[in-house]
């Protein structure tokens, strides 16, 4: 089972991939990216978009799939800082395996997302 803080919610996923999903504030148009968690790290390992606009270019090597533009991603980084604004009204969804949560939804404090910490144990 792998573990990934949201906030301050610990979340156990079933697997170590997820996905992000959230709908552009500005031009209304859904994006997704599959992240997986790697020891202490956050790993982007693809993106897709659903059209275009304004900050909502496709990604390099970016082909059309069913009405997305998809491309693989690599980005490495220990956490994600996601603003909960409240404009999109309805923040980010985050699914691993048939379970999905809202984060965000409300104009609030932005909110992290990182591996869980790793206990010590003797």
């Amino acid at each position: 089972m792998t573990c990934l803080a949201v906030g301050a919610t610990l979340l156990a996923l079933a697997a170590p991939g997820f996905t992000l999903s959230w709908t552009h504030s500005v031009e209304h148009v859904d994006w997704q990216e599959d992240w997986r968690v790697e020891g202490s790290a956050l790993v982007l390992e693809r993106a897709r978009v659903r059209g275009s606009g304004a900050g909502m270019e496709p990604g390099d090597g970016a082909t059309l799939e069913d009405g997305w533009w998809t491309w693989p991603a690599r980005l490495r980084t220990p956490a994600l800082v996601l603003a909960a604004s409240g404009a999109t009204g309805k923040g980010w969804t985050l699914c691993s395996g048939d379970a999905c949560h809202s984060i965000g939804a409300e104009s609030a404090t932005p909110v992290t997302l990182a591996p869980c910490p790793r206990r010590n144990t003797p």
